[in-house]
């Protein structure tokens, strides 16, 4: 009963918000004793939507926030809203706070702000609304009611003086995705929304409890989800994306994805996104000249839109959102973001003879069933004589071997077809397309310096590790970054040679780097016993090892996690010894085998050369929890041989 008058209350304060809360409800709430590791406490979080036949949506939002820190107090100081003008409107209605010896004080309009969002690399005109709430002190809370018109993702401007342009992008049809997450607690959240009885509104609760009620009104069905005592879900380094594993309500209006797919295919052809012109033309014929057959065509074309067109988003009126911009503007400006990158090479795709659309795919979490647009990043298909559809993705390949990006295995995308699509999943890829083989020969002398030489291999995503020590930095900078690479290891070192293949010639080959060293006092000497740690064991180029990041001391997880790709790690050396020794202690490592990852290693003696080898298999880029075990330990045999040295004995 104490719910439901709380609810009640809630919803008739977000009605009359000319009303104050009672103190007595901000004191009875909980105190900091009641939420030691929180800076403030939301009371209720409030959240009434209505929705028109053409799909445009009217929201009324009203929260309630305790403070409980001086840390929570600066926080709160200021709260901002993000907008895109060209599709939603916010208007922020009132604003109070409540100090701590009963006074009540409304926050001057004049206290509200609306400025450009600051911008890096999209400039799309953004912009902020802003409550400045001046000095804050633990204790007081904090009262916010504002209103929203439009959604998210902005697509064409329009001139209308109406709400038409608030209309979202499928017109008539509406669709929200809702945390019921937070990282300070929240005492209760309420989401309330009502549809036309013409709209079929399909919803779905993820990853825990909400509580789901129907009401019917006259014309309207009412829907009011609520969910009581929300505590920050604990985070995990490396864990997924918390839209994956903590409470949400997905709905939507639209039947299926399909419907998605037709629509996403429609608007862009009927804009004209991918109309071709002489110029671009042109550039497709130089540029496939020389082409050998389909897939090389397709990789020529793919290649120069990652390499040669700019990632940059800039003002553009007309193609906002899930319009893609007209090639003609991106082959001009020789910048665009990933749906112009995506667009241009369907556009080029298209003039060389080939079947081309865009897609759609959320890069960092996961999309679920419900066909909600859960998407932030553009993206190629293109399909082949065999009639199997190829993913490309322009965006994420600039210097890159791959058409399409590793780091973007196990991510679902919707195409937009003509015929229709339903969601997928990518591929795995397998470890071997991701190799980094690290082969070294070396010679240790009588006073402990090593003199040896390194042939670095990699292919695929670990490719693109290494070759990024070049391409993002300027030239008189390369040396001395793979020299840091190794020094940061070793740094006595001294590379008395050097040579690298062309980083910018990744269509050419993998990347290779041979180097030569010597490096004094490397080993512990005395009559009877030599100790080290061979150089290829001793964790080099972590960069393309994302795996040694994590700490393998950890036991147990509570989510599913990732890494950066899937790879396959290759380390060999054999080292002349001063002479015939025999092995008093080896790191004692055991093989290891799962769906998460492999391991072998091991030491071997032949007179007086040692050799030891090594190979980690990383299997994929996500995993479920219940596979930590299998790939802590892979990866702890791996850090075992770099942090424990051989001993050897003279004979």
């Amino acid at each position: 009963m104490k719910n439901k008058i709380s609810l009640t209350l809630i919803l008739l304060i977000t009605s009359f918000w000319v009303l104050a809360v009672p103190h007595a409800y901000i004191q009875k709430a909980g105190s900091a004793a009641d939420y030691p590791n929180a800076d403030y406490l939301v009371l209720f979080d409030s959240t009434q939507v209505d929705v028109q036949a053409s799909g445009l949506s009217y929201n009324n939002m009203h929260s309630l926030i305790k403070i409980f820190t001086k840390e929570g107090a600066r926080k709160l100081n200021h709260v901002t809203f993000d907008y895109d003008p060209l599709s939603a409107h916010i208007d922020i209605k009132k604003a109070r706070i409540y100090r701590t010896d009963g006074t009540i004080e409304e926050v001057s309009a004049d206290n509200f702000y609306d400025y450009p969002a600051p911008a890096r690399m999209i400039y799309w005109g953004a912009r902020k609304k802003m409550i400045n709430f001046g000095h804050l002190e633990a204790g007081d809370a904090i009262e916010i009611f504002w209103f929203k018109k439009g959604f998210t993702y902005a697509l064409l401007q329009q001139d209308e003086p109406d709400d038409s342009k608030y209309i979202p992008p499928m017109r008539g049809h509406f669709y929200d995705i809702v945390p019921f997450w937070n990282d300070q607690p929240i005492k209760r959240k309420v989401y309330q929304v009502q549809v036309p009885k013409s709209k079929e509104l399909q919803f779905k609760i993820y990853n825990g409890y909400i509580k789901s009620q129907k009401a019917y009104t006259p014309e309207k069905i009412k829907y009011t989800f609520t969910k009581w005592n929300i505590e920050p879900l604990p985070r995990e380094p490396h864990m997924v994306a918390m839209s994956n594993v903590a409470p949400k309500l997905l709905m939507s209006t639209s039947p299926d994805w399909e419907a998605k797919s037709m629509w996403f295919y429609g608007v862009n052809e009927d804009f004209g996104s991918f109309e071709s012109t002489p110029e671009l033309d042109a550039k497709v014929d130089e540029l496939l000249k020389d082409a050998k057959n389909e897939l090389d065509s397709i990789s020529i074309l793919n290649h120069w839109v990652a390499d040669y067109i700019r990632y940059s988003g800039l003002s553009m009126g007309e193609g906002e959102g899930y319009t893609l911009h007209k090639a003609e503007m991106t082959f001009r400006d020789r910048c665009g973001v990933c749906k112009d990158k995506a667009g241009i090479l369907i556009a080029m795709l298209r003039t060389a003879g080939f079947e081309s659309y865009a897609a759609m795919t959320m890069a960092g979490s996961r999309i679920e069933d419900i066909p909600a647009d859960q998407f932030n990043h553009s993206i190629t298909v293109v399909k082949l004589r065999n009639g199997e559809y190829k993913l490309l993705d322009p965006t994420w390949i600039p210097f890159v071997r791959e058409e399409w990006s590793s780091r973007e295995q196990q991510q679902n995308y919707l195409m937009g077809l003509p015929e229709g699509a339903d969601l997928m999943i990518t591929d795995i890829s397998p470890p071997e397309n991701h190799y980094l083989k690290i082969k070294g020969q070396s010679e240790l002398l009588p006073d402990g310096t090593l003199k040896g030489s390194l042939v670095v291999d990699a292919e695929g995503q670990s490719d693109a590790s290494l070759r990024g020590i070049f391409t993002r930095s300027f030239k008189k900078n390369w040396e001395q970054n793979i020299r840091q690479e190794f020094l940061q290891i070793f740094p006595n070192m001294n590379i008395t040679s050097l040579a690298y293949t062309d980083p910018y010639g990744h269509m050419e080959g993998p990347m290779k780097i041979e180097i030569a060293y010597e490096i004094p006092q490397f080993a512990w000497i005395d009559e009877e016993i030599i100790a080290f740690t061979p150089v290829v064991a001793s964790n080099l180029l972590k960069r393309a090892q994302y795996h040694l990041n994590f700490n393998t001391d950890k036991k147990d997880r509570k989510h599913p996690f990732h890494d950066g790709y899937s790879r396959w790690v290759e380390l060999e050396e054999t080292i002349d010894l001063p002479q015939n020794m025999e092995i008093h202690f080896a790191p004692k490592t055991e093989n290891i085998d799962g769906s998460a990852a492999s391991f072998e290693g091991n030491y071997t003696l032949e007179g007086n050369q040692l050799k030891v080898y090594e190979s980690i298999k990383i299997k994929k880029r996500v995993f479920e929890a219940n596979e930590w075990d299998n790939y802590r330990k892979a990866v702890a045999q791996q850090k075992k041989m770099a942090e424990q040295k051989v001993i050897l004995n003279n004979l």
